[in-house]
């Protein structure tokens, strides 16, 4: 019996986990671009962003290279694209007030109606980015 989907089921509830703990515990909303954003602000009392960064980081890294059975794929895309991606969604956070977290994780759970909108705004753009990279332009 194939059981890959046991890892995608584990890492959905840490994520549900700890955007839950902190809502609980901060009442802040676990959005990764609105943490990023405050945390380059370097004022003392949003030290917790850097401490919730440096775990997500540190649990992707230790999964990684500790727990995974084989290792992630490496992008085929060019530096240039994935620059433009990043500015990009960097962008699409700024302009659609969050991110897929803030979104999709607290947003949704939260039954916000903006954040439905969001979600299916972004979802929506990215099968027609898919599609089209994949199939229309045939790259």
């Amino acid at each position: 019996m194939d059981v890959n989907w046991l890892g995608g089921l584990g890492g959905g509830i840490l994520i549900g986990l700890s955007a839950t703990v902190l809502l609980l515990w901060n009442g802040r909303i676990a959005g990764i671009s609105g943490m990023i954003n405050g945390a380059l602000r370097f004022t003392a009392p949003e030290q917790w962003r850097w401490w919730f960064l440096a775990g997500l980081m540190g649990g992707a890294a230790l999964y990684e290279y500790g727990l995974a059975s084989t290792p992630t794929p490496l992008s085929t895309f060019s530096p240039n694209s994935s620059t433009l991606g990043g500015f990009l969604v960097g962008f699409g956070t700024r302009m659609g007030n969050g991110c897929t977290s803030g979104h999709g994780v607290c947003g949704l759970g939260r039954l916000s109606g903006r954040s439905l909108v969001a979600v299916l705004t972004f979802m929506g753009s990215a099968m027609v980015t898919v599609w089209i990279t994949r199939h229309g332009l045939g790259l």
